[in-house]
């Protein structure tokens, strides 16, 4: 049964991690190019201070990768053969791991991915702030208009305020007469979450959460001092290349372009009439931005686009090879750069940029990052997990790792309470509290 009800409109959410047993999670990032599927034991450990919000240990014990098919820029083109490829994937990782798993935690990148602010205050019931003031006003700022055919992925306060005076971390217990939140709510598109919740189900598994990619892949590569000052981490995967903007620890905003490595691998087939498996291996093991470097007598020998395999290979010279792949690449930086300053939060960010994910990988980017986007750009691999090979520790598996950490911070967000449960008592009033008293005792 769909955990996703098409009646009650509400996506699956995380529920609380303990912090005293271990527990297995398993998590799957769907790509356009690749499906990954790890299954780790979060082990509860003491917060440590180079990684933000980490209560537990994660401990990999199972990796399973698939290409793949029924995908394209996260949205499930295909049912059956996304079936196929979620199933061969998570069949992979429980042999590894010898666990048999029932549910996941799921990226998504698809829904055209919206960010909105929420914001509401609230006058005390009391002289100082208490936790159901607290919860009072958080459920009212999550309470933002959401477009019809919307979903909200996350709910994540990022500002607390007392009588206008903003930057609280924990107010309760404060004196004051005013409580405000301010909320980063992100939105997603209903229909292309009902389609991969489907394929899930049909694996025979149920979503445990959805996460978004940014979110996630933000989580991974941002170390404390980044995330606190205020960073932007660019996943740059097959489809498309989504944009997170951390500030004071916090994810305050997502934004996605829809350009990505695949992008620049069908240029090069297309470039020099190959197949795209070959473009594709030509990028990852010739391809770079930096083509005042290449001389043009050095050369490569290309098969050609052809079914009877009696073509002659064709000579290529690497310097072609940069100039199909260099404005490609200008063409997406230049997107980023142009989202991150419709954002409004560009002074948030400053001059620290994280770029990662499986094309942030090619030869010369970062050093091409750096001249577009005029900041101080790095390239980032998840950090704080163990149990995974040399390999496994690259850019392109950064969302994976983000989504194993994504269970330690699910209790900071706060969603709207659904029309049943969530009616609102004003507990200022007399009446509002023998409501609230009611609805807590019974």
């Amino acid at each position: 049964m769909s955990l996703l009800s098409r009646r009650s409109g509400k996506l699956p959410r995380m529920r609380k991690l303990s912090l005293r047993r271990s527990r297995i999670i398993s998590v799957l990032d769907v790509g356009s190019s690749k499906i990954t599927c790890l299954i780790a034991r979060l082990r509860p450990c003491d917060e440590t201070e180079t990684l933000p919000n980490r209560t537990h240990r994660i401990d990999v014990i199972g990796v399973g990768h698939q290409r793949s098919r029924g995908i394209k820029s996260g949205v499930v083109v295909d049912l059956e053969a996304a079936e196929q490829s979620i199933r061969f994937c998570v069949d992979a990782a429980e042999r590894m791991a010898g666990v048999t798993i029932e549910s996941l935690i799921v990226s998504v990148t698809a829904g055209r991915l919206k960010s909105l602010r929420g914001r509401a205050e609230t006058q005390l019931a009391g002289p100082q702030v208490s936790s159901e003031d607290l919860k009072r006003v958080l459920g009212m700022s999550a309470r933002a208009p959401i477009e019809d055919g919307r979903l909200v992925l996350h709910s994540i306060p990022f500002d607390l305020s007392l009588d206008g005076e903003t930057g609280l971390e924990n107010p309760e217990g404060m004196v004051g007469r005013a409580l405000g939140a301010d909320l980063h709510l992100l939105t997603a598109e209903e229909t292309p979450l009902r389609n991969l919740e489907a394929a899930v189900n049909r694996s025979r598994l149920v979503v445990e959460a959805f996460v978004a990619t940014p979110f996630a892949s933000g989580l991974s590569c941002l170390v404390d001092d980044e995330a606190a000052m205020g960073s932007a981490c660019i996943d740059m995967g097959s489809g498309s290349t989504t944009i997170a903007i951390f500030q004071n620890g916090r994810f305050v905003y997502a934004d996605s372009v829809a350009l990505g490595g695949n992008h620049i691998t069908m240029d090069l087939a297309r470039g020099l009439s190959i197949r795209p498996e070959h473009a594709e291996r030509l990028k990852v093991m010739h391809g770079t931005t930096m083509n005042e470097l290449m001389d043009d007598a050095e050369t490569i020998q290309v098969e050609p686009l052809g079914d009877d395999g009696g073509e002659v290979p064709i000579t290529v010279a690497r310097s072609l090879i940069s100039r199909i792949i260099k404005p490609r690449v200008e063409e997406t930086l230049e997107l980023i750069r142009d989202r991150l300053t419709a954002s409004g939060l560009g002074h948030v960010i400053g001059k620290r940029v994280v770029l990662t994910g499986g094309a942030s990988q090619l030869a010369g980017l970062p050093e091409t990052a750096r001249a577009i986007m005029q900041r101080n750009v790095r390239l980032g691999r998840p950090v704080g997990v163990s149990g995974l090979s040399a390999a496994n520790k690259s850019p392109a598996f950064a969302t994976s790792v983000g989504l194993l950490i994504y269970p330690q911070v699910a209790t900071s967000e706060h969603f709207a309470e659904s029309a049943g449960a969530g009616f609102g008592f004003d507990e200022t009033s007399q009446l509002g509290r023998f409501g609230a008293w009611l609805r807590h005792s019974f």
